[in-house]
């Protein structure tokens, strides 16, 4: 399936937040990108284009592609509870979103590689569909034959986060999905309620 694979500052600038982490170009340029850059005059955005920049945030922030991400919407829609809330939870619960908080890569690209790759074990079988929707209890581990690679090493050694909806055993590179994250839990700087606004017209 295709992905965005062009330059990362270039979208964090337009959104004007580093969206796929830690990044020094971006904070040397925090700005928009163009050839006016800062100085350029930026009339009031519309209701639409706010709530359209707000999807594509999110989209690009968790490497979605439209058509999965409206059918997460969907989903999102035909459960029970908070919509917005809830379509940031099935985000969260993806295969690969869940192997970058752990911390097994330092970028969810890279988390996405590592399942794609089949490096990635769940509940002890190999589970290659970033996708993968996981449930509360399901087992997340390195694949034995990966457990050497060094970009996991590297990656898992400059991991400090700790979310408290995971947990994580560096010996054994062995973690488990605890529970579905509330929205408090849920580090992104995301306004799910414009997302809602914007598909519900």
């Amino acid at each position: 399936m295709a992905r965005y694979t062009g330059p990362k500052t270039k979208i964090a600038r337009k959104f004007g937040e580093a969206i796929f982490g830690e990044d020094k170009n971006f904070e040397k340029r925090n700005f928009p990108p163009g050839q006016h850059g800062n100085a350029r005059r930026r009339g009031k955005k519309s209701e639409y284009a706010t709530q359209l920049m707000e999807k594509q945030k999110a989209k690009y922030t968790y490497g979605i592609l439209e058509r999965q991400f409206s059918n997460l919407f969907k989903k999102a829609s035909a459960s029970q509870g908070i919509t917005g809330e809830i379509l940031l939870q099935l985000c969260e619960s993806r295969l690969d979103n869940v192997v970058y908080r752990m911390g097994v890569s330092n970028s969810r690209s890279g988390a996405r590689q590592l399942v794609s790759h089949r490096h990635i074990t769940v509940n002890g079988e190999i589970v290659n569909i970033p996708s993968y929707s996981l449930k509360e209890g399901d087992v997340v581990a390195v694949r034995e034959k990966s457990k050497s690679l060094v970009a996991i090493k590297d990656a898992l050694a400059s991991n400090n986060n700790v979310f408290e909806w995971l947990t994580w055993n560096n010996d054994t590179k062995t973690g488990t999905f605890v529970k579905v994250p509330e929205r408090l839990q849920i580090p992104e700087n995301i306004k799910e309620q414009l997302i809602v606004e914007l598909y519900s017209k």
